[in-house]
């Protein structure tokens, strides 16, 4: 464990970032530092060590490597999704949607970055996780579902998906397709002329009624329902 901070102040998005790589954790922190709404709450070198960290300070967002040495990413994930309210996790890799990004996301991931991405990015990236917005594009959405295909068959998939998707008001489908098309809750908002908060109520129901554990499961559910 590298180090935890003292308690950080209402409104700031805190912040735990764990990889085994110092010069990745340094930049990271650097960058994430830029921003005064952004707290760096502690930094760990595997899994392990990560989640002890997360249970000291209580994160509202991870950055979380895949592969690490005792405990990698995926292992630490899944055991996060385990528990009661746990902090969103954006998985930090170096190839686009491969095998084990998928097995992230599949586990609660709320979404991911690579570890290539522009400073701008990483931290505008944190900032929608922390406000539960899509972490997402459909494209890279149509990419998860194309892996995720060669464990069911399609067939089956979408006779489910759409089987959920009727359980969903016509509001709610609206605002699970929006979810879908990769918008943000501000996006949505304006769209269907209504407030943030009532979109994030939606939003939550969505989650119960299509049996998704976050966005990106609503997003794989509505792509596999055909909707978008």
């Amino acid at each position: 464990m590298a180090g935890v901070s003292d308690p950080v102040r209402p409104g700031q998005v805190r912040v735990v970032i764990v990889d085994d790589d110092a010069l990745v954790r340094a930049g990271l922190a650097m960058i994430l530092r830029g921003d005064p709404t952004i707290e760096i709450v502690g930094e760990a070198a595997d899994g392990e060590a990560g989640l002890d960290l997360i249970a000291a300070t209580s994160p509202d967002v991870v950055l979380m490597d895949i592969r690490m040495p005792r405990l990698d990413g995926l292992g630490a994930t899944a055991r996060l999704m385990g528990q009661q309210a746990p902090p969103k996790v954006i998985v930090l890799t170096t190839f686009d949607a491969d095998d084990y990004v998928v097995r992230a996301l599949r586990d609660g991931a709320s979404g991911f970055l690579l570890k290539d991405t522009p400073p701008a990015q990483i931290v505008d990236a944190v900032h929608k996780v922390a406000a539960g917005d899509p972490m997402l594009s459909p494209s890279v959405t149509a990419q998860l579902i194309a892996r995720l295909g060669d464990e069911e068959p399609e067939s089956a998939r979408h006779t489910r998906a759409l089987s959920l998707i009727e359980t969903l008001s016509i509001r709610e489908r609206e605002v699970a397709t929006a979810v879908g098309e990769g918008k943000a809750n501000a996006e949505i908002a304006e769209e269907l002329y209504m407030s943030v908060a009532t979109v994030k109520a939606h939003v939550s129901r969505i989650m119960v009624k299509l049996e998704a554990a976050n966005r990106v499961h609503i997003a794989i559910r509505v792509h596999e329902a055909g909707l978008v």
